[in-house]
């Protein structure tokens, strides 16, 4: 299936209270405010930093 769009499945569980502004702006750039929020977000090499970036602030899952 050429050019079919992957999604990751990105769950917030963690607090960005304490945590430098940048970790916190990039929650915010993935669409995350709240503990337990999830957002489907296209599996692209930005996103994915941006996940490496909180991965402890968060949970990633493949969307089929």
């Amino acid at each position: 299936m050429a050019g079919k769009k992957t999604t990751i499945r990105v769950t917030q569980t963690g607090s960005p209270i304490g945590r430098p502004k940048d970790q916190r702006q990039t929650l915010a750039g993935l669409g995350l405010n709240k503990i337990g929020r999830t957002r489907e977000l296209e599996d692209t090499p930005a996103v994915r930093g941006m996940v490496k970036k909180v991965h402890h602030l968060v949970r990633v899952e493949e969307a089929g």
